[in-house]
């Protein structure tokens, strides 16, 4: 894997707490150990968001969820798996993740990635990562790494090389909220 470099360093600066940039299923993302709360604390300031709004988790595959929030419904698990698209799910009942990572609610953000490297980083890490948009709350998110400003990756502890040079537009994911009744409502589109 041309990537292994990157992987290895991801691991060392989410292990000690730091923050990555790194590209992910959708578009660029600061990511961090989501069970850290100092971690997730260090992305709010970067982006200046308020930490009441909430950030996506990645897992690696669906069989993690159960740790993270309320397990999947057959249902959800059929929507996963058929998912063309990147798809984050708003599940109940969030668990053993940083307080400061979880909404108001108790909901939690969760993605399944459909990308080698990030599927490699989580499975490596084991454990959840944290993935937010690479921009200072309110501005644009960016379509790819030539677009990120010097603020955000200034404020990195570590930059992937993987994905740098490629410039095709990314987009963020489609996201539900799963709701009491095994029903779906859509977040964004």
């Amino acid at each position: 894997m041309s990537y292994e470099i990157d992987i290895e360093n991801c691991i060392k600066v989410l292990a000690e707490g730091g923050i990555t940039l790194y590209p992910t299923d959708t578009i660029w993302g600061l990511g961090c150990d989501a069970e850290n709360a100092g971690a997730v604390a260090k992305i709010y300031a970067i982006k200046k968001r308020a930490e009441n709004k909430s950030m996506i988790i990645l897992l690696a595959d669906e069989k993690q969820i159960g740790r993270y929030a309320k397990a999947p419904s057959q249902k959800i698990k059929e929507l996963l798996q058929e998912a063309e698209k990147p798809l984050t799910v708003i599940y109940p009942d969030a668990k053993n993740l940083a307080g400061n990572v979880i909404n108001e609610d108790g909901t939690i953000a969760i993605r399944i990635v459909k990308d080698d490297f990030c599927e490699a980083l989580i499975k490596r890490f084991g454990k959840a990562i944290v993935s937010t948009s690479a921009n200072v709350s309110g501005e644009s998110s960016p379509t790819n790494f030539d677009e990120i400003s010097d603020e955000i990756k200034n404020a990195a502890d570590y930059i992937v090389q993987h994905k740098r040079n490629d410039s095709t537009p990314a987009k963020p994911s489609r996201i539900l909220l799963w709701q009491e009744d095994d029903e779906l409502k859509v977040i964004r589109d």
